[in-house]
């Protein structure tokens, strides 16, 4: 029987590619944190159903694979981040066989499912843990980090989690800690045990068995962490465990896995994803996300927007990976503010700077990802009490930081900007109440936006900011030079405008981006001065480019031409 994810890859690009093309190198990607999707049975909550019924809309968008945040069976204390049982579905999500009802449906459309692989940790109510905590000769105590008390009592050292405090939890049964490295309810698993590794193996692959197209790993760069020694991400064995995996799992399928790696450098990524390594496709690098905070406070104050510097960090990336590996393009995801609200101008001209922010990003050499509700341009929402938010890292965050002395005004000025509650409000489908994400009131507050934000004004808007997407889409299918162009950057010091070229098999594509709400006047080499093709505006079309260009704010536009001498 011919493998399912050959037919899948067969029905998604029919193209017959080289060995060193990948389907997913044409693909686009839609984040879906279920949550906060759809719910269909009015319980405020989003569901496997819901994702279901909604799989027409994703179709007529264009994208290829859905990526779903976790839908395990979970106590939520980190929502579905903090896994009790990772061969079942949460019951407020639905059910295995609502599960495989969406992956069939989803194929038959051409759309392949991408599940969260969230193995650096589980939640401290998996079986795994309860027998691990049992005593200290358990059979599976070593499936966790547990180490003795300090000389004085204490942790055994000064890890810090990432939500706040020490990563070290006494367990008054045994009289030792164990670690985890995010919430004290989510024991990390000791990777060093080849059990261990071996149970993750045949999980994954009863998975895999059941059809889906690919992973993407939760915080893989930690699974390699050497505590004794202080080293958290990057461990000398993280490699050689990748490797491993790919092996024993989904090196001989045809499908797509992306790795977050918040500590991932140009050098690690080809690492990741070099053709030769038998690792992954490709993973999530941050530096764009993390250049932009503050040193003392992180996220929760945020430095002002300088395109300098993002430029100088997405061209890096952009030739560091231009031979080898492969980008992920990402504005967005569940972890992040509103991409209108951090990069573009969600108050003057949403609707422009969305569009032009879609048109970078989707025009560079990658792989790209739309989080859910960036294609209809959702913003960041307004709350203004910190019992408005119901992530764990933000409500631990607001008592460590107002210790530390930021004022509480402060922390919600950047909680509004950066807290991952930005992104987990509800899909906005409609104008009806809560946004038509469900009938009753739903586990978050809606963003009050949404009477004019809406997916339902959006669609039947020839010029709205989701047909926009719709298009760039439908371009990377259409135009291999957007997919397998050489990128150059152009103008690396100006402060307003973003504008590069990709090259393949003598044509050129000018990108040119405005990222300021005012018109500017550019100077652009003489070289990229030509008569091409308007591939995409967001204003009126473009049929030439001058050496002297009048941009209005927030304009953006491709231009494909022949390169001639």
């Amino acid at each position: 029987m011919a493998d399912i994810l050959d037919q899948l890859a067969e029905a998604l690009h029919q193209a017959e590619l080289p060995s060193e093309r990948k389907w997913w190198h044409t693909s686009t990607v839609y984040q879906i944190y279920p949550r906060s999707f759809a719910d269909s049975d009015g319980d405020g909550i989003g569901d496997i159903p819901g994702i279901t019924a909604k799989l027409p809309y994703l179709k007529n968008l264009g994208v290829d694979v859905l990526w779903l945040s976790p839908i395990y069976k979970s106590p939520m204390d980190d929502n579905g981040y903090d896994i009790s049982d990772y061969q079942d579905i949460a019951p407020e999500f639905g059910t295995l066989g609502d599960f495989d009802d969406l992956v069939a449906k989803a194929r038959d459309m051409g759309i392949g499912i991408v599940l969260d692989l969230v193995v650096n940790h589980t939640s401290d109510e998996h079986p795994w843990f309860l027998e691990s905590r049992k005593s200290k000769d358990n059979p599976l105590r070593d499936f966790y980090i547990w180490r003795k008390p300090a000389p004085d009592g204490g942790p055994p050292n000064d890890l810090k989690s990432s939500f706040g405090g020490p990563a070290w939890t006494l367990d008054a049964e045994t009289g030792e800690y164990y670690l985890h490295l995010f919430s004290r309810r989510q024991p990390d698993l000791n990777w060093e045990n080849p059990q261990v590794r071996q149970r993750i193996y045949d999980m994954m692959n009863w998975w895999l068995d059941r059809g889906i197209a690919g992973f993407r790993m939760d915080v893989i760069d930690y699974i390699g962490k050497q505590v004794d020694q202080g080293v958290v991400h990057d461990g000398p064995h993280l490699h050689d465990y990748l490797k491993e995996m790919n092996e024993k799992t989904f090196g001989q399928r045809n499908i797509l896995t992306v790795g977050e790696a918040w500590s991932a450098t140009p050098g690690s990524a080809l690492l990741y994803s070099g053709r030769d390594r038998h690792e992954l496709s490709m993973v999530f690098q941050f530096e764009h996300v993390t250049q932009q905070w503050d040193e003392t406070y992180g996220k929760w104050r945020s430095k002002p927007f300088d395109l300098v510097k993002l430029k100088s960090v997405l061209s890096k990336w952009q030739y560091a990976l231009a031979d080898d590996g492969w980008n992920s393009l990402f504005w967005g995801n569940h972890d992040l503010p509103r991409a209108v609200s951090r990069y573009g101008d969600a108050a003057g001209y949403r609707r422009e700077s969305a569009k032009m922010l879609a048109t970078v990003l989707h025009l560079m050499k990658g792989t790209p990802f739309i989080y859910q509700g960036e294609e209809i341009g959702m913003t960041n929402v307004p709350f203004k009490d910190i019992a408005q938010y119901r992530d764990i890292e933000t409500l631990n965050m607001h008592r460590l930081h107002l210790e530390a002395g930021l004022s509480p005004d402060e922390f919600i000025k950047g909680a509004n900007e950066n807290a991952r509650d930005n992104a987990r409000t509800p899909m906005q489908w409609s104008n009806a109440p809560y946004g038509g994400f469900s009938t009753s009131v739903p586990w978050i507050e809606v963003n009050p936006n949404f009477e004019t934000v809406n997916a339902e004004a959006e669609m039947i808007d020839e010029d709205s900011i989701w047909n926009h997407y719709r298009k760039l889409i439908a371009l990377r299918k259409r135009h291999p030079i957007i997919v397998y162009g050489e990128y150059q950057s152009w103008l690396d010091q100006h402060p307003d405008v973003f504008v590069y070229t990709r090259t393949l098999d003598g044509e050129r594509l000018v990108v040119v981006a405005n990222f300021k709400p005012n018109e500017v006047r550019l100077d652009l080499p003489h070289e990229l001065a030509c008569e091409g093709e308007c591939l995409i505006t967001n204003y009126q079309v473009v049929p030439s480019l001058r050496e002297t260009v009048a941009l209005k704010p927030y304009e953006a536009f491709a231009i494909k031409s022949p390169i001639t001498a």
